[in-house]
């Protein structure tokens, strides 16, 4: 078996609708190449991606997916970067004007960073090493005794999209192209159950749902 059957006839429908469709779209983007203006940071999550919750068409987005949507350290320490590496081809060589940094409800990385007794999928435990890049905040919602479960993973969601935005900002090319009015940061979390979205204000650091024309305002 080359591929799962449920993958080709998922690129059977590809194929006979969408690309036929916009055939001419593809094609130019082959011969021109990307010009995305949006870069999102999102959750590798399967229930979350960002090119069906926008409706995007094909090089629109520039995206990077990882465990819990986060953005690492600047740290040009020779070591490898996957996630800084795309910010650089993002900022540097697509020259966006947008980098969103998106969560959602139910992360599973968020849940094991609140979970003081979380046991490690493997020896390795790679998620453990990485979700320790927000474990101090965590141990700080964990503690909280006036909030409830669902209460604390929101909140830790939340928080840990302002930690990868400051984060951000410690990247040298993008505080300068920030600071020159040529890139904007954002935040936002999606509500899997609901299909609310949620953007940071960045006045505030406060979660608002934004007023889209035409849609239900309840």
């Amino acid at each position: 078996m080359l591929l799962p059957d449920h993958l080709l006839a998922g690129y059977k429908s590809f194929i006979e609708g969408r690309y036929l469709a916009e055939t001419q779209t593809y094609r130019a983007l082959a011969r021109d190449g990307q010009a995305p203006e949006t870069m999102i940071v999102a959750c590798c999550d399967s229930r979350a991606a960002p090119e069906t919750i926008f409706g995007s068409a094909p090089g629109e987005l520039f995206v990077v997916r990882n465990v819990a949507n986060l953005v690492p350290p600047y740290e040009p320490d020779g070591d490898f970067h996957g996630t800084s590496a795309a910010l650089e081809f993002a900022v540097v060589a697509l020259k966006v004007k947008h980098i969103v940094v998106m969560g959602h409800g139910r992360c599973g990385g968020i849940q094991a960073a609140l979970t003081q007794d979380f046991e490690p999928l493997s020896q390795s435990d790679f998620i453990g090493k990485w979700m320790s890049l927000v474990r101090p905040a965590a141990e700080t919602v964990g503690a909280s005794e006036f909030m409830t479960t669902s209460e604390r993973q929101t909140a830790m969601e939340r928080i840990s999209i302002r930690h990868s935005l400051a984060n951000l900002r410690a990247f040298p090319d993008i505080a300068e192209r920030e600071a020159a009015g040529t890139l904007t940061l954002h935040g936002a979390w999606f509500d899997i159950s609901s299909g609310e979205l949620w953007a940071m204000n960045p006045a505030t650091g406060d979660f608002e749902r934004p007023l889209i024309e035409g849609a239900d305002a309840n």
